[in-house]
This record gives C-alpha cells, structure tokens and sequence, in this order.
C-alpha cells in the first residue's frame, strides 16, 4: 500500500456495502472505523439491521467480477463453503411474458450465496486488514461539522440499548452507508445546504420468501428459475439452489398484490406463476422455515448530486443513495461499482471534492435506475410520466425479449446490460437492432401462423 491520504474514516453503517467501502478506504487512511448498532463479528445468518437479509439477494455480473477484483479467489472461498455458481445468460431460466428465453453460456457468472453468507466472507475480508474496526452495538445520531458547516469532522454515536455517554468520532472522512433509511438528507439541510431532491416510484411490491430441500428437481443442467412479472402476469419469482444443498424461493406481486405469509397460502400462489415447475417442485418439498414478508411501497433515488453545495469531508453511497427495485438485484452491485470507484480515486493519492464524487455516483446509478424505471412504468397502475422517449424504449424492449426467446445471442447481449456488464446503449447498435427486429418479427408472424 502506499502512503496514507488521511487519518481516520468512518463508515455509519456495517452492511455489505459498507464492507465493500471499507476495503477501498483501508488502502487510504491509517484507522477505518465501522459502526453498526448490530452484532457483526462472525455472523452467518441474516441480522435485525438487515430484514432483506432473509430474502434472496445477489450480485449482478458486474458485481460479481467487481467483488473479485477487490477481493481476490473470494469466489472460490464461497464455492468451497458450499455455493453453487450460476451463469446469468447459461443457467438462469428466463420467463418474460410466460415465454423462456433461449439460453447460451456467456461468462456472466455468479455465486449463488444467502445474504448473510456473502457478508460473513466479505467481512471476514475485511477483518483481516488491521486498519479495520468494527464498533458494533452502536448507534449513530448525527454528524459533526466544522463552524461554517463546510467540512464534515466526525460523527456522534452511543451505545445501543445500554446506559452511555455520547462519543465523538473525529474522522477525516465520513462516509454514510446506512441504506435507506439513511437521515443524510435532514442532516445536510439542517447544516444549510438545502432541501435534497429524491425520485420515487410507487410500485406497491412484496415478496415473500421460504427455503426448502427438494424431493425432485426442476433444475435440471439449469441453476435458477427465474419468472418476471409483466402487465400481462403481474406475478413473479426467483427460485434458486444456494448454499449447503438448498433452494431459495422468492415470490412477489406489485401494486399491493402481496403472497400470502401462511405456507398454504404461499404455495397457492406460487401455483399461479410462469413457470409451473416451481409449484410442482415445492409441493412436496421439506420446507426448512415459514415464509417471511417483505414490503416494498415504494423506489427512492436521493439526487445528492444535483445540489449546488456539499460539506467535504462527507460521502453517501449504497442503498442511502438509491434503492431501486429490489427484483433486479441491482443494489448490491450499484455499491461495489461505487466502492471500485472509491478505490480508484484512493490509489491516485487524493479523493475529489464531495459533490463531485456523488456526481461520479450519480454517474453509477442512472444506467441502472432507468432501465428497471422503464419496466416499472411498464405496469399501468403504476403511477408516473410516460413520454415518448420512453414508450419507444418499451417497445423495443419487448422486441428484444422476443428476440431472445429463439436467439441465444440476444439473451447474452441483453443480459450483459441487465448485469450492468455493458451499457444500455449497446442494444441500440444498428447491426444488433436489425437483428432484433428480423428475429422478433420472424417469432411474432410463427405465433399468429
């Protein structure tokens, strides 16, 4: 490593993605210091300060090759604790519109870990750096700002659930990654730099989710089963083996059409999805817990970078930043792309202003958050501005899932974009558009014939 650029850096929160901060602030200051008001040391299974925890979470492609990068032969550390990997566009059945994609071998590999699993590895990391401390069982209440408010110099914290006395952290650089509930936003205009633009979509989504040990399999050479809820199916879920031999499922509906929590009603549900092979494979499956819900009213993208000022010293990324539709599986890998650009900035020997770095994120984010805020819009009880511009990208979406249905090419261009491997504009290249539009055509004239 080379020389330090500062002192001290705080990190309020403990997640994954404050995990994967820490690893680019490590090669950066002499003492990196998470606070979390959970337990965290050697935790392998979901925590109270992580409810999607018990749900299925994962890293896009993107996200994966990025994870590796900042920690090396971390994937095959999980696959020897017993996960599985998948292939996005090889092992994953596809169901768009009730119809399977074709599938090919694409490289965009994953490894199939439980929330809480990937965490401990990530974590464990980390540990290992002696730079690193964890201060768990704390809970932040605030920052700490110079006297004209234009650098940020600590964080105030206390212990959670005991008898104590507030502390100051003076820090160099505090950074907030506690997910959305995150009170950045009140922070900042309390410290008078106004009010902070935020998006927000009401989707009205809730999934639920149950583990179980299968007595058949559905999978076959396939890793995940994958049905994704469209206006004309609204339901949908994400059925996949994970670790020590078992599977995940997770069901969901939108608009407040919510599965039900009692294992008779989930399995009902589950029996009305895309792809009949998961309710015929849970049927008589030994579940290892009941369902669990999750809620989720509404997407939030805070617009940090559209402020005309920001406090040095300061940063925010993850889920306290943008938590777009947890159905994409996007979040996670949004924070690792954030932290990979930390890092860089880390090595060249000085982080740039603060607002230009939540300018850089901002830069991270919009590929992802239009492209599941286009499918989002796609539904017509879902409320929001529907322009031109974004009709026409609709229906050449729905082409290009025409497409993939007899082209395995298609699907491996259209889920390097989806795992935020490749742009969204590369879809759009003349050659590939063409190709699109022939093959969707050609599947669309067999349907009617």
């Amino acid at each position: 490593m080379g020389a330090k650029i500062g002192k001290r850096a705080v990190l309020l929160g403990g997640s994954i993605a404050a995990l994967f901060a820490a690893r680019a602030l490590a090669e950066g200051y002499e003492e990196v210091v998470l606070v979390d008001r959970d337990e965290l040391i050697g935790v392998r299974e979901a925590r109270r300060g992580a409810p999607q925890g018990r749900h299925i979470n994962g890293l896009l492609a993107a996200g994966s090759r990025t994870m590796e990068e900042l920690f090396p032969e971390i994937t095959a550390e999980m696959v020897r604790d017993g996960c599985p990997l998948t292939d996005l566009a090889g092992t994953v059945r596809w169901y768009f519109n009730g119809i399977p994609l074709a599938q090919t071998r694409a490289g965009l590999t994953n490894v199939a870990a439980r929330r809480p699993l990937m965490e401990y590895h990530v974590r464990e990391r980390v540990q290992a750096y002696d730079n690193v401390t964890f201060m768990e069982k704390y809970d932040v209440l605030g920052l700490v700002a110079n006297d004209d408010n234009s650098r940020i110099v600590g964080a105030r914290i206390q212990p959670h659930g005991r008898d104590g006395e507030e502390i100051v952290l003076d820090a160099d650089l505090v950074v907030d990654v506690t997910g959305r509930g995150s009170r950045a936003a009140g922070w900042l205009t309390e410290l008078g730099y106004g009010r902070v633009e935020e998006d927000a979509t009401k989707i009205g989504l809730g999934y639920a989710s149950r583990h179980y040990v299968l007595k058949s399999d559905p999978f076959g050479k396939d890793h995940s089963i994958i049905a994704v809820a469209s206006p004309d199916r609204p339901r949908g879920c994400i059925f996949t083996k994970t670790d020590h031999g078992t599977v995940e499922l997770t069901i969901y509906g939108i608009l407040g059409d919510h599965p039900p929590t009692d294992p008779e009603g989930f399995t009902a549900f589950a029996k009305t999805l895309a792809a009949p092979e998961v309710y015929e494979a849970i049927v008589d499956a030994e579940p290892i817990d009941d369902p669990v819900l999750y809620k989720f009213p509404t997407t939030l993208r805070r617009r940090y970078e559209k402020l005309g000022r920001f406090p040095e010293g300061f940063l925010i990324i993850g889920d306290a930043v943008c938590t777009p539709n947890p159905v994409f599986a996007q979040a996670q890998t949004l924070a690792v792309l954030e932290a990979k650009a930390l890092l860089a900035h880390v090595r060249a020997g000085k982080l740039p202003s603060s607002l230009d770095f939540q300018r850089e994120v901002g830069q991270i984010i919009d590929p992802a958050w239009e492209m599941t805020h286009a499918i989002d819009l796609s539904f017509p009880g879902v409320e929001g501005h529907r322009g031109a511009k974004l009709k026409m990208m609709q229906a050449y979406m729905q082409r290009v899932i025409i497409a993939a249905t007899a082209d395995p090419s298609v699907t491996e261009a259209f889920m390097r974009s989806a795992g935020l491997v490749d742009m969204p504009q590369a879809l759009m290249k003349p050659g590939f558009m063409m190709r699109v539009l022939r093959t969707s055509s050609r599947v669309m004239a067999a349907a009617k014939g």
